[in-house]
């Protein structure tokens, strides 16, 4: 019963949306109602407004790692370990990718998987995110960056640590990010995918 209201406070985390909190604050439209429809960071910078863009990316970075921290902080005291905190991670991920406040209708996690990551173990987020940061300034597509970085980082997990349960969270994250990117790939494979900051007129 402890480990389940750990999955469900994690869950309800991970579900607010910091794409519409930061469109609200800056009084932008619905990230839902332009560009790739996509309530994430990178949709909200086709606004034009940066500063909404990094308030999402904090946020949604933020309530993953926040949600492994109280995890870790917590569930010692509840008589639990290592398979409550990747639960935790597990649940706060799912929460941004199907969040109960959106109809579970979603961003795509990338930012929450890196929060999620930073708090597991910071050698591993930073892995992540400069395999993301490597290949973004390569080809200045986000989504590539995104499945890279997926693609790699349960192997990242491996030899940070181990076959454990934390790495089993990080395995089921990087497969949920690959199959939230099919329109993606399938733009890819067609030469139609979009850039880095480049802008979409609302449709």
């Amino acid at each position: 019963m402890t480990l389940l209201l750990f999955a469900v406070l994690a869950y309800l985390l991970g579900s607010i949306s910091f794409a519409l909190v930061a469109s609200w604050v800056f009084k932008l439209p619905d990230p839902r109602t332009y560009g790739s429809k996509n309530p994430g960071a990178t949709n909200v910078l086709r606004s034009g407004k940066k500063a909404a863009a990094v308030l999402t990316l904090l946020g949604d970075a933020g309530k993953g790692w926040l949600a492994v921290f109280l995890a870790q902080t917590y569930a010692p005291q509840w008589g639990l370990g290592d398979e409550a905190v990747a639960v935790a991670a597990l649940a706060v991920f799912l929460g941004h990718v199907f969040p109960v406040f959106l109809r579970f209708q979603g961003g795509k996690g990338v930012a929450t998987a890196v929060g999620v990551l930073l708090g597991l173990n910071l050698w591993l987020g930073l892995l992540a995110m400069a395999t993301w940061l490597t290949v973004a300034m390569i080809w200045r597509v986000s989504s590539l960056s995104a499945l890279v970085a997926a693609i790699l980082t349960p192997l990242y997990g491996i030899g940070l640590l181990g076959f454990e349960a934390g790495t089993l969270a990080v395995s089921a994250m990087s497969l949920l990010l690959i199959w939230r990117h099919q329109s993606n790939i399938i733009n890819l494979l067609a030469g139609k995918e979009g850039r880095i900051g480049e802008k979409k007129s609302p449709e």
